[in-house]
C-alpha cells in the first residue's frame, strides 16, 4: 500500500494554493508526520519547493503515478494541525494564500532550537497553578465566561492595580493587564493554554510583569516582533509542550497551543494590529476565526471599544462586562483656553490645569499627552510662510530639536542648505508645538522639576514615582508605580481635525488609555474639547460614542457595518471582477478611480458586501485573481520578468478610509 503525504507548498502563487499529493518513500515512512518540513519536486522535477506535510493518508486523490518527496528537512513537526486549519480559514476569509499566513505563523528553520527541543525531557510536568480570582468585576462574571468558553467585550479597569507576588515585592500593573493575567492563570490552572495579543512593546512588558506575578516563568511564552528567528522558533516549540500563556503582538495569535482555553486581545482598535503583509488580516479577525474553530473563551479588553467590537456586542454575540464599582478617572474638560502665567500659557495649558499639575508635580509624576513628536509639527519659510517639503520624496520637513538640521518625516532625508522654491529664502521656522518644544516650555513653567520626553525615538517603559513632568506623544505614555498624580491631555482639537473614518474612535482610545494611567482619584484635564466626546470622557460612559459611530456607518454602508473589498489593477480586470460578484454588493461600487501606483493606468474600486456573503465574495475574487495570474505574460523586449498582476484584491482594507 502506498503512503501519500498531502503537502502545502511554500509559494505565494494563488494557483498553487491547495494541497498536493506526494508519495512517501520507505525510508521516510516513520519520520514523515503532519507538520514536518519537506522538499518536493514540481512538474518534471526540475524545480524543488519547500513544503509542509499537512496530513498522511493511505491513498491519494491523484489516479496516476505520484512523485516522491525529495527530502525530509527536519523531523520536528513545526506546523501544528490547528494552526494549519487556522491559516487555511484566515486565507480563505481574506481571498489570500495560505502560505502567506504560514510565513507569519512559522519562523524559518533554526537547527539549534530544534535540537534543544528534541533533547528535552518529555516526561517533565510543570508545577500546578493555583487559580486566582479575577478581581475588579462582579464575583464570578469573568470566571463563568472562562468556564463556559463564553465570549465577552470587557471594559478594562481604568487605573493601575497592585498585584501581590509570592516571595517578592508587590508590582504595579495597568488594570487591564491584571485582569488578563488573572484570567490566563485560571485557564492554565485547568491545564489549558491561553493566547493573548497586545499592540506594542510597552503593553507586552506590562502584561508579562502581570503574568509573572501570578504564574511561574516556564508557563509564559513570549512572541515578539523584536525576537530573532531563533527566539521565535524556540518559543513556538515551547508552546507545544504543555499548557502555557502565549503573549505577543500580531503573530502571537498564530501560536500553537496545547488544548486552547482562552483567546484575548487588549485594545483591538490599535492600528498596530493591521498586518502590513499579505493577506493583510487584522488580528481581531484571526482571533474570531480561531475562537470559532477551537471553542475557546474569547475576551476583548479596552477602555474605549472599537466599533467592530461594538457591532458584535449589539448583535449579542459578545457579552458586555464592566468593572464592579471601579474608581473611574476624574476627567475635567476645559473648553476655554484661559491663559496661565508665562510659559504655561505658551505650552497651551489653561490656568486650572496648570495649577493642578503644579501641585501634583510636588508629590509625584505628571503626564502630559501631546499629538506630535519633535520640536514643532512642521516647518515653514520664514520669509513667505510656504510649507517646507522634502526635495527627495515631497514629504513634510520637521525638526527633532530646536536648531537641528531639518529632516523629512517620511523618508528621513536631511534638508541641508534648504531653499524655498517659492521665494528662494533659506531660513525656516517651526510651526505648531511638538513634544520637545512643549517639554522646553514646561521646563520654564515648572522650574526645578525634572522634565522627561517619551516618544517613538525615545521610548520609556516606566518612570519612578517621583516628582517629574513626562511629556509623551499619543500611544508612547510610560507607566509609573501607583499611577500619575495628574494627567493633561493637550492638542485634542488637532487630533480630531484629521480626516479619516476612524479618527474619533482612535482619539478616544488615546485619551482613555492615557487617563487610565493616572492614580485612583487623580485629575485628568481634557484641554480644548467639548461636545459628546468630552461628556463621554467626563462621565466615563465610553460605549456611547462607539454606538453613535456604528449608527452612522450603517446609514453610509461603511465598515464595520458592512465588509469591503478593494480591487486594484487594470480597468478591464477590475470591471470584470466587479461583474463576477453579481448581486453580492449591498450598495453602489465606489470607483473605479485612478490611483498612484508604479504600474501605469492603475485604478481602484471599493466593493461593499454583507457579512453573510463573505465566503462567496472571497472565493469569487480569489478565482478572478487566479485566472488573471495564470494568463500573465512575460514582458516584451526580452525581459524575463512577468508583467505586474492585472488584479490585486484586499478584503477589509482600512487604507481607503484612513487619513487623507
Amino acid at each position: 500500500m502506498t503512503t501519500v503525504a498531502r503537502v502545502v507548498l511554500d509559494s505565494p502563487l494563488p494557483q498553487l494554493d491547495r494541497l498536493f499529493d506526494y508519495r512517501v518513500t520507505d525510508e521516510l515512512q516513520d519520520a514523515c508526520v503532519p507538520g514536518v518540513r519537506v522538499k518536493v519536486p514540481l512538474r518534471t522535477g526540475a524545480r524543488i519547493s519547500d513544503a509542509y506535510v499537512v496530513e498522511v493518508v493511505s491513498e491519494g486523490d491523484w489516479p496516476g503515478e505520484l512523485s516522491a518527496i525529495e527530502t525530509l528537512v527536519s523531523p520536528v513537526p513545526v506546523l501544528a494541525p490547528e494552526i494549519w486549519e487556522l491559516a487555511r480559514a484566515v486565507a480563505d476569509r481574506a481571498a489570500g494564500v495560505a502560505s502567506d499566513v504560514l510565513r507569519l505563523a512559522v519562523p524559518t528553520r533554526q537547527v539549534r532550537a530544534e535540537k534543544a527541543w528534541l533533547a528535552r525531557d518529555p516526561d517533565h510536568v510543570p508545577d500546578p497553578v493555583v487559580p486566582p480570582a479575577v478581581t475588579g468585576y462582579a464575583p464570578g462574571v469573568v470566571e463563568d465566561t472562562l468556564a463556559s468558553n463564553g465570549r465577552a467585550a470587557v471594559s478594562a479597569i481604568p487605573h493601575p492595580v497592585q498585584l501581590d507576588v509570592e516571595g517578592g515585592d508587590p508590582v504595579w500593573v495597568p488594570g487591564w493587564a491584571a485582569t488578563l493575567a488573572q484570567a490566563a492563570a485560571r485557564t492554565v490552572a485547568g491545564e489549558r493554554s491561553a493566547v493573548i495579543a497586545v499592540p506594542d512593546f510597552r503593553d507586552l512588558t506590562d502584561l508579562e510583569r502581570a503574568l509573572l506575578a501570578v504564574l511561574p516563568s516556564d508557563r509564559v511564552v513570549r512572541f515578539d516582533a523584536k525576537q530573532t528567528n531563533g527566539q521565535r522558533a524556540k518559543a513556538l516549540l515551547r508552546a507545544r509542550t504543555h499548557a502555557v500563556v502565549a503573549i505577543g503582538n500580531r503573530t502571537a495569535m498564530y501560536a500553537p497551543a496545547d488544548d486552547l482555553g482562552l483567546i484575548a486581545m487588549w485594545d483591538d482598535g490599535d492600528a498596530s494590529f493591521i498586518e502590513p503583509r499579505a493577506p493583510y488580516v487584522h488580528t481581531r479577525d484571526v482571533a474570531l476565526v480561531r475562537a470559532a474553530q477551537s471553542g475557546a473563551a474569547l475576551l476583548f479588553l479596552a477602555h474605549a471599544r472599537s466599533t467592530d467590537v461594538q457591532r458584535l456586542v449589539e448583535l449579542h454575540w459578545l457579552d458586555d462586562v464592566t468593572p464592579y464599582r471601579a474608581a473611574v478617572p476624574k476627567v475635567i474638560p476645559t473648553l476655554q483656553q484661559a491663559s496661565a502665567e508665562g510659559f504655561a500659557a505658551q505650552a497651551r495649558i489653561p490656568s486650572s490645569a496648570w495649577r493642578a499639575a503644579r501641585e501634583a508635580s510636588r508629590v509625584g509624576p505628571v503626564l502630559v499627552q501631546v499629538a506630535s513628536p519633535g520640536f514643532g509639527t512642521g516647518l515653514v519659510c520664514a520669509d513667505c510662510g510656504e510649507r517646507a517639503h522634502c526635495r527627495v520624496c515631497g514629504g513634510p520637513l520637521g525638526s527633532p530639536t530646536h536648531g537641528a538640521v531639518p529632516q523629512c518625516r517620511f523618508c528621513g532625508a536631511l534638508a541641508v542648505g534648504y531653499r524655498c522654491p517659492t521665494c528662494g529664502g533659506g531660513k525656516l521656522k517651526p510651526v505648531g508645538q511638538g513634544a520637545q518644544r512643549t517639554a522646553d516650555e514646561l521646563g520654564r513653567a515648572f522650574p526645578g522639576t525634572r522634565i522627561m520626553v517619551a516618544d517613538g525615538s525615545r521610548p520609556i517603559d516606566e518612570v519612578p514615582a517621583q516628582p517629574a513632568v513626562v511629556v509623551a506623544t499619543r500611544g508612547a505614555e510610560p507607566s509609573t508605580p501607583g499611577g500619575f498624580a495628574c494627567v493633561l491631555l493637550l492638542d485634542g482639537e488637532r487630533m480630531l481635525a484629521r480626516e479619516g473614518l476612524r479618527v474619533q474612535e482612535e482619539v478616544l482610545r488615546f485619551w482613555t488609555n492615557a487617563a487610565a494611567k493616572g492614580a485612583p482619584g487623580a485629575e485628568t484635564y481634557l484641554v480644548g474639547i467639548g461636545g459628546r466626546l468630552a461628556t463621554a470622557m467626563a462621565l466615563w460612559k465610553l460605549d456611547g460614542p462607539a454606538h453613535d459611530e456604528l449608527v452612522d456607518r450603517r446609514e453610509l454602508l461603511f465598515p464595520p457595518a458592512v465588509r469591503v473589498a478593494t480591487l486594484t489593477g487594470t480597468e478591464q480586470a477590475v470591471t470584470a471582477a466587479v461583474e463576477a460578484l453579481g448581486e453580492a454588493p449591498v450598495g453602489p461600487v465606489l470607483g473605479p478611480v485612478p490611483v498612484d501606483d508604479p504600474t501605469p493606468d492603475t485604478v481602484r474600486a471599493i466593493v461593499r458586501f454583507p457579512y453573510a456573503h463573505g465566503a462567496e465574495v472571497a472565493a469569487t475574487l480569489k478565482a478572478e485573481v487566479i485566472r488573471r495570474s495564470s494568463t500573465r505574460r512575460v514582458l516584451p523586449g526580452g525581459n524575463r520578468r512577468r508583467a505586474a498582476p492585472a488584479l490585486r484584491v484586499r478584503l477589509d482594507d482600512a487604507e481607503p478610509f484612513s487619513e487623507v
